[in-house]
């Protein structure tokens, strides 16, 4: 059997799609990593000469081609920027899945822990949600604030040990939305929708999940916690495991087609956007493909079906003033910005302030605070310049990602006591009166 090699690969998985770029350069100050680092390669023009040149097998995959793309955010902002429309996502995909099958690791450890992590931990929503309740424990009985005084985590890893420090507190497990319920809503019936509870949401963000449960409620949603979903597949496929994102949307699009919902619901950009590009991820499964492209279109953000079926049931008034951190893949990928702004401008006694140049990313990617932390951080900490002068009591993000490295900003500068950073779910709940 003849060996493909990954010039070949890249070849046949992305060299139209490199051709379709003109080079005009418009996609540069859209990328985060070219205002960070500097250079063409590390630009999405650069990105994808290089993988264009790699395809002809006129550059070496490991030396010339793996640390730009390892880099890459794959917040997709050059997407939107691009007048051609580039199809920049697939080409990150296929050359990440290329270097993932073709480069060997060059710390075999530590790859090997985070194909562990990947294939045999957020696959499992059992284990997500038991580590989600250890975590709770490990808060509750103080063993977080001893680990934090004594940098116990920042011993082992300085980036999770800075994330750990800024995470919300877990609600009780018993208060975590059940897997397989059906739950009335509180008004007259308009829809029937299935939430996705995503695997680090439903884990350690269970409240927010529950309080987004409640919202779609008193819009008039029946909610169906499909029981057989799993994760988004998200994370994997930023790693180049083409193969369990596979298995993973098939997973879930036969978990939600057995609820007969109208919509399919999720509160995080992210997960939505993953969820939303099945059709990509299963386009070359002839029995997969028509189902995938139903369930894209009957996914939806939460923020889309509470402008929908709204408005909401306001008891009190919110923050003096709020801002918002849209999430890269809600804009980007699923094309949604408006809705969450319209929601926060809803919001009794607030006052919603535009951040200068919101739409730049965070900096959270997925993992990528945690594997390229200092990049990360000068990103962050550009954001944060802007994200001060709106003056805002409440930062607000539409993803648990881009709330962790939110909050991890308003710590890096030193704005604890004059800013609070917050899932866009809770904030609503909360000026509604639910707790």
């Amino acid at each position: 059997m003849t060996h493909t090699t990954g010039a070949e690969r890249l070849y046949e998985m992305s060299y139209d799609a490199t051709n379709q770029c003109i080079q005009c350069g418009y996609c540069l100050p859209a990328c985060p990593t070219y205002f960070s680092m500097g250079s063409e390669t590390h630009s999405p023009r650069g990105r994808i000469n290089l993988v264009k040149m790699a395809a002809e097998g006129k550059i070496d995959l490991q030396s010339d081609l793996q640390e730009p793309i390892d880099f890459c955010l794959g917040c997709r902002a050059c997407e939107t920027a691009c007048p051609v429309d580039v199809p920049y996502g697939e080409i990150l995909e296929a050359a990440k899945e290329t270097l993932a099958e073709e480069v060997p690791p060059v710390n075999k450890r530590a790859a090997a822990f985070k194909s562990f992590m990947l294939r045999k931990v957020f696959t499992r929503p059992g284990l997500m949600r038991a580590g989600g309740s250890m975590t709770w424990l490990y808060q509750k009985t103080g063993m977080g604030k001893a680990a934090r005084k004594l940098k116990l985590i920042h011993k082992v890893s300085e980036p999770l040990g800075n994330l750990e420090a800024v995470m919300p507190p877990v609600e009780r497990p018993g208060r975590r939305p059940s897997r397989g319920t059906v739950l009335a809503p509180y008004i007259e019936k308009q829809a029937t929708v299935a939430f996705f509870t995503g695997c680090i949401s439903d884990a350690v963000m269970n409240r927010t999940n529950r309080l987004t449960v409640e919202l779609l409620r008193h819009v008039g949603c029946e909610v169906v916690i499909p029981k057989q979903q799993n994760c988004c597949g998200a994370l994997h496929s930023h790693q180049g495991d083409a193969k369990t994102s596979k298995s993973l949307a098939q997973e879930n699009i036969a978990a939600f087609e057995a609820t007969g919902a109208d919509y399919y619901v999720n509160n995080a950009g992210g997960c939505g956007a993953s969820l939303k590009e099945y059709p990509h991820i299963l386009a070359g499964d002839p029995a997969w493909k028509e189902r995938a492209k139903h369930f894209s279109a009957s996914s939806k953000d939460i923020s889309e079906l509470l402008v929908l079926f709204g408005p909401l049931p306001f008891t009190k008034e919110g923050p003096a003033v709020v801002t918002y951190q849209p999430s890269c893949h809600l804009r980007n990928v699923q094309l949604i910005s408006e809705a969450p702004r319209e929601l926060l401008r809803s919001i009794p006694g607030s006052t919603y302030i535009e951040m200068e140049n919101s739409e730049d990313c965070c900096a959270s990617g997925g993992i990528y605070n945690i594997l390229h932390h200092e990049e990360a951080n000068k990103i962050l900490d550009e954001k944060m310049k802007y994200a001060e002068k709106t003056e805002a009591k409440v930062m607000t993000a539409s993803n648990p990602g881009c709330l962790l490295q939110m909050r991890l900003g308003i710590q890096r500068a030193g704005l604890e006591d004059e800013m609070e950073g917050k899932h866009l779910i809770d904030v609503l709940a909360e000026a509604c009166g639910i707790e």
